[in-house]
């Protein structure tokens, strides 16, 4: 049966429709790819131009090689425990115990006649003899004992001042490595620090074990910290282990023959530091010295340790000039009062902190020393200093400590109250 016309001019315009959908949709995906691949290769060489080329192996490198900043601590899995074992291991041999000797009088006891001194009448009724001492020469006996740590391999040591403070005495280091435990060498004191509880000794070896510093001035309140020493003088290489309580103490020490002496900038410990732990090593995790035990508090679970970069110097002076120079201080040339809140009542005044400039208990005992920096700067009497370079001046932040933070020719800012305004002054410090 013939297919009638209207179906015939259907098929063939189904049949156009499709051929013309099926070119448009060709020509449509050619077109794409071909702009995608234009842009590609427009992205590849504009990038070869600009973007530094990386690959994921040199991402992975950067990540584990790059530096980590210094107020970020890095992320450590440990096994504390594990760990002091580790820093005791590596660091124990270092550390020597000293023993100070010294010709100290011997007496002898003899019988006197007890009627020498008495009138002769009275001699027959007082014919017991009396006992007394005498002197009969001097022998060599141990007068003291403290702790040391190897710095070099060729036999430098660390320790405190007040533990070789006497210049007549003889010292004598006993060795704790395992080749040469027990080995017994006199060593000499090159140098007692006129600026700290610190002394440089030496002992003629070489090839010993020594300890490594690192930087006390990046110490937190709260991080592990090991002590080795000759606790109470009998044992040695004694460990306890505690925490950094505190930064920045200053304490009054007295002992040894120094008197007292007051020592500032100390870190203050948990863990045990008993007499004869002085002049020990105190640790980080890593098993570098971070301070130098020097006191304990009549309080329990006190002692303090020097940082360990004042030591650091100390040591480095010595290898370089064979002494520690005394410290040039720093000089403003106030008498002053700190304001606290008794003050601040009784003179009405408009702070609560800060250093309130005034004269001594004489007239002579002037408020501002005439020539003096802060004479220069226009500071007067009854003026406030609140702040050096910022730091405001408190009880915790005392005027003399910011001052003596500073060298001689050193400019500070002040901020003062000054006949009833705030104003800073540049000032430059002078030698003292």
């Amino acid at each position: 049966m013939p297919i009638p016309k209207q179906i015939q001019f259907s098929l063939k315009m189904l049949l156009v429709l499709l051929t013309s959908v099926a070119l448009i949709g060709g020509a449509l995906i050619f077109a794409g790819i071909k702009s995608i691949s234009w842009a590609l290769q427009s992205y590849s060489n504009w990038s070869s131009q600009h973007v530094e080329k990386f690959t994921f192996v040199d991402s992975i490198q950067e990540f584990f090689t790059k530096p980590i900043p210094k107020n970020i601590l890095p992320l450590q899995v440990i096994d504390e425990q594990s760990q002091v074992i580790e820093v005791v291991k590596k660091a124990s041999p270092a550390v020597v115990s000293i023993i100070a000797t010294a010709e100290v009088p011997t007496f002898e006891t003899y019988f006197g006649d007890p009627s020498l001194n008495l009138p002769e009448e009275l001699m027959p009724f007082f014919n017991i003899p009396i006992p007394q001492q005498r002197q009969n020469g001097t022998q060599k006996q141990q007068i003291g004992a403290g702790t040391g740590f190897l710095v070099s391999e060729d036999g430098y040591i660390v320790t405190n001042k007040h533990v070789v403070a006497d210049e007549d005495a003889e010292y004598t280091v006993y060795l704790n490595d395992e080749q040469h435990k027990g080995e017994k060498i006199i060593a000499q004191v090159l140098a007692r620090d006129p600026n700290n509880d610190l002394a440089i000794i030496k002992i003629d070896k070489t090839n010993l074990p020594y300890l490594s510093f690192d930087d006390s001035s990046e110490l937190q309140v709260g991080q592990t910290a090991i002590t080795i020493g000759y606790a109470l003088g009998e044992f040695d290489n004694t460990v306890s282990k505690g925490v950094i309580s505190g930064l920045s103490r200053t304490i009054t020490a007295g002992g040894g023959g120094l008197g007292s002496e007051t020592l500032k900038n100390l870190i203050q410990t948990d863990a045990a530091i008993n007499p004869g732990n002085s002049g020990g090593p105190m640790l980080d995790l890593n098993g570098n010295v971070i301070g130098i035990n020097v006191a304990m508090a009549s309080a329990e679970n006190i002692g303090f340790a020097i940082l360990g970069n004042e030591a650091q110097n100390a040591f480095t002076q010595v290898q370089e000039t064979g002494s520690i120079p005394k410290k040039e201080l720093a000089y403003l040339g106030v008498r002053y009062v700190l304001i606290n809140d008794q003050i601040q009542s009784q003179n009405n005044l408009s702070y609560d902190y800060g250093a309130l400039v005034t004269r001594g208990e004489t007239m002579n005992d002037l408020a501002v020393i005439p020539g003096s920096p802060a004479d220069k700067a226009g500071i007067m009497e009854n003026d406030i200093i609140l702040e050096i370079n910022g730091k405001k001046i408190n009880s915790k932040n005392q005027l003399s400590d910011l001052i003596a933070a500073f060298k001689p020719g050193d400019d500070v800012m002040i901020k003062i109250f000054h006949k009833g305004d705030e104003k800073e002054v540049s000032v430059k410090l002078e030698k003292n």
